[in-house]
């Protein structure tokens, strides 16, 4: 998004005018996956269906609109020597004997080891408060973001994320209310899911972390106009390591890899509702 450019998404839910320019160039560009079911909820081949349209494009408003938010001049040293992925680390996690973090800033983990694994894990736990429906509040937000990002970044953001996730347009767009909250009788639902983390460079006080994940988002309960749908992304997080934890200078995003969707039977909005509510999110850990 250009931070100059106020569209950091398109209202009418097209995909050709939604981009990422963070730190003032064009990295990313989303578009959107013409996926969807009868009722919003499940994945199943494209169909003609005005309201799937609806649904997807409001996913990838917000997608547009977090990107617009954190734009910004992050570490672009180039000092650092790249570091080709590792394919031993991409297993499950094994033992390391390294000790699971135990720190918490708020609700987000802290207290990363000062090594890859540590910069994998901090960058999977920095996704999901990104990604959360905490970001929407605005209290949250600001705890968010001094949480995860550098302080000067934080401090230097912290107008761009309020001016989007308070945008009167924006909320309206994705079914909120003015204040950012769901309407009567629905729950506001933004969760990302990591299912990986690859290094893409690591030297010294610095990494680029690679965090694939799966994210819903939409509004679940009887009448929704914007059901939940699922989506996949992978964000690329610059880490630095500040006063003993890693902490995010800047972050790209791009689609996928997005895997075939079984033949499921999509939830009916109840049980998505009590789904949502009764299933805590993890800390992750590589």
């Amino acid at each position: 998004m250009s931070q100059g450019d106020e569209r950091g998404y398109d209202p009418d839910g097209r995909t050709d005018d939604a981009y990422s320019t963070l730190g003032g160039t064009r990295q990313t560009r989303t578009r959107m996956h013409r996926s969807g079911d009868d009722d919003g909820y499940g994945r199943r081949p494209a169909r003609n269906s005005r309201s799937l349209v609806m649904v997807v494009g409001v996913v990838v408003l917000l997608i547009a609109a977090i990107a617009f938010a954190n734009q910004g001049g992050g570490d672009t040293s180039g000092d650092s020597a790249e570091k080709k992925p590792d394919t031993a680390g991409a297993g499950p996690t094994s033992a390391t004997g390294t000790k699971p973090v135990q720190g918490k800033n708020g609700t987000i983990a802290s207290g990363f080891a000062h090594d890859e694994q540590g910069a994998q894990s901090a960058a999977a736990n920095y996704a999901v408060a990104l990604g959360s429906a905490e970001m929407f509040d605005r209290d949250r937000r600001r705890e968010i973001a001094a949480a995860v990002y550098a302080p000067d970044v934080a401090a230097a953001r912290q107008g761009d994320l309020d001016k989007v996730y308070s945008g009167q347009d924006f909320l309206t767009s994705i079914g909120l209310n003015p204040d950012g909250t769901a309407p009567e009788g629905l729950v506001f639902i933004s969760r990302s899911n990591p299912v990986g983390a690859k290094v893409e460079k690591f030297v010294g006080d610095t990494a680029s972390i690679a965090v694939w994940y799966s994210a819903l988002f939409g509004l679940a309960g009887e009448g929704s106009k914007n059901p939940v749908s699922e989506s996949w992304y992978t964000n690329t997080f610059e880490l630095r390591w500040i006063n003993g934890d890693w902490k995010v200078t800047d972050f790209t995003q791009k689609d996928g890899p997005v895997p075939v969707g079984r033949d499921q039977a999509a939830s009916p909005a109840e049980e998505m509702t009590d789904a949502v509510e009764q299933f805590g999110g993890f800390t992750y850990a590589r």
